[in-house]
């Protein structure tokens, strides 16, 4: 079951509870499965690097190795900001109420590649009501960790939605950047001949 979001909008205090939508609950999906001449179902597997071992699926992990290549714990690592000093983490968006004062315009959020959409489900008519045909936005972060995402909360047909992504980062350009191609004298602007020599064919 989800667990409930509280939001704080207007001086009211609303919870809902978000539920993932992904492809598959829309558009329903198909499996490929590989069968041997016996009809029972092929596992993939891994073999090492000389070729003469098979590793079974979960037999191989990832590790972190200091620069000396000694094993390292993953607890032991910390995160540091580009200055150096300790970075702070950011509380789980479920372990007290979002407070909705920003908001986006449609072309904010356009620049916004979003990566998961959320009905909030059992929201109430009154927050639905209160976030109207505005776009709000605020972090949000499922667990506590060093880094949040952009959400955006808008309502659609009725319904109240939470988007989440990142911010996309790339340049647009226009006809105003344009620049004319400086051209440059060559012999092949000199003039040429219609004349054909079929003898060089």
């Amino acid at each position: 079951m989800a667990r409930n979001l509280t939001f704080t909008v207007g001086g009211a205090e609303y919870a809902a509870a978000p539920v993932k939508i992904d492809r598959k609950k829309l558009y329903g999906w198909t499996e490929l499965k590989a069968l041997d001449d016996d009809g029972r179902e092929c596992r993939m597997v891994s073999m090492d690097e000389t070729g003469t071992l098979l590793i079974p699926k979960g037999g191989l992990g990832l590790g972190i190795l200091s620069p000396d290549k000694e094993w390292v714990e993953r607890s032991s690592l910390k995160a540091v900001k580009p200055d150096g000093s300790d970075a702070e983490k950011i509380p789980s968006s479920f372990n007290a109420p979002i407070e909705l004062k920003e908001t986006a315009d449609t072309g904010t959020f356009l620049d916004h590649n979003i990566v998961s959409v959320y009905q909030m489900e059992d929201a109430p008519d009154k927050f639905i009501k209160a976030v109207g045909k505005k776009i709000f936005t605020f972090i949000y972060s499922f667990r506590e960790d060093y880094k949040g995402d952009p959400a955006f909360l808008l309502v659609s047909n009725g319904v109240l939605f939470m988007l989440v992504g990142s911010r996309a980062e790339y340049q647009m350009l226009s006809l105003e950047n344009a620049e004319a191609i400086d051209e440059t004298d060559s012999d092949e602007d000199e003039e040429v001949s219609d004349d054909l020599d079929f003898g060089s064919f």
